[in-house]
């Protein structure tokens, strides 16, 4: 009984790269009474979590160490959903990895929490249009996956008795605010790479859900692990911008069908966090996600 109502207490979490993702992240947490710290480089970012009700808002750059004494290390879950500085491998090695050094120092003398890194579905190079999972070969990653999976193991290293460590491998993420192939097809531009090609997408509510479904559940497993994310939809490029195209009664923009050879073309199977956590997502095709985001 007492173990049932100390789940159900307010918990303290810090939210690490509070952006897109997290913020909706921060939002929900408050929502269910809990205490929440948030971390961004972005000042702007800073104002409106503040606006949004968040007491304890700190910028920095999560690679340095100056902000370890501004956030309280006692904390019942940790989340690291930082994105790139920057989209070159410097961006990577600099938000990821370095980052991710710098969590793990400020969390060595924490003895109990629950912590969750979000990578990305990047890490997987297959391009034959397979079924991936968690087992996956990484064989031939790019460089950028690479750094993910240097930092995945960094995060990974601090599973100990009371630590549980868990990384989520995000599909590609879209939502309120974040449409581009919506974008696109109105402005009728050609769009770059082949049609054919499998997009793996997560809607940025579901990505939360995962992330709060495993921190609620995650103590119940014998130690952390890695999951994929994903509607396991499936979808081709040109399925998604025939729909939206079809929607809005507009003609379907052309491929260039230029695309360097072995760009990830692969199916990302969710199926582990599901069976193992209960997860499953609200939008579970992007035809009911983009519905509702053409209806606004």
């Amino acid at each position: 009984m007492w173990t049932e109502y100390k789940q159900n207490m307010s918990k303290k979490i810090t939210i690490l790269g509070c952006g897109y993702l997290g913020e909706k992240l921060a939002s929900s947490c408050l929502s269910m009474g809990w205490e929440v710290f948030a971390f961004t480089r972005n000042e702007g970012t800073a104002s409106t979590l503040s606006k949004l009700g968040v007491q304890h808002v700190v910028t920095g750059r999560l690679e340095e160490r100056s902000w370890h004494d501004q956030i309280d290390r006692d904390q019942d879950y940790v989340v690291n959903c930082v994105g790139a500085a920057a989209p070159s491998l410097d961006g990577y090695r600099q938000s990821y990895l370095q980052g991710m050094e710098s969590v793990r120092e400020w969390l060595s003398s924490q003895k109990d929490f629950t912590f969750v890194f979000t990578s990305s579905t990047s890490v997987y190079p297959q391009s034959q249009g397979e079924l991936v999972d968690e087992a996956s070969s990484h064989e031939s990653v790019s460089e950028r996956g690479q750094v993910l999976l240097e930092a995945e193991k960094v995060c990974m290293s601090q599973n100990k008795e009371n630590r549980k460590c868990f990384v989520l491998r995000l599909a590609g993420l879209y939502g309120p605010g974040r449409h581009l192939l919506i974008d696109k097809v109105k402005a009728g531009e050609a769009l770059k790479g082949r049609g054919g090609r499998i997009l793996n997408l997560t809607h940025r509510d579901d990505a939360v859900g995962a992330i709060l479904d495993v921190l609620r559940k995650g103590h119940l497993l014998p130690q952390g692990k890695i999951y994929n994310v994903s509607d396991n939809e499936w979808a081709k490029r040109r399925e998604i911008v025939e729909w939206i195209a079809g929607h809005l009664s507009l003609e379907v923009p052309a491929f260039d069908n230029l695309e360097r050879e072995g760009t990830p073309n692969r199916k990302v199977s969710s199926h582990l966090i599901r069976e193992e956590i209960g997860w499953a997502p609200v939008y579970n095709s992007f035809k009911e996600a983009y519905q509702e985001m053409l209806a606004s």
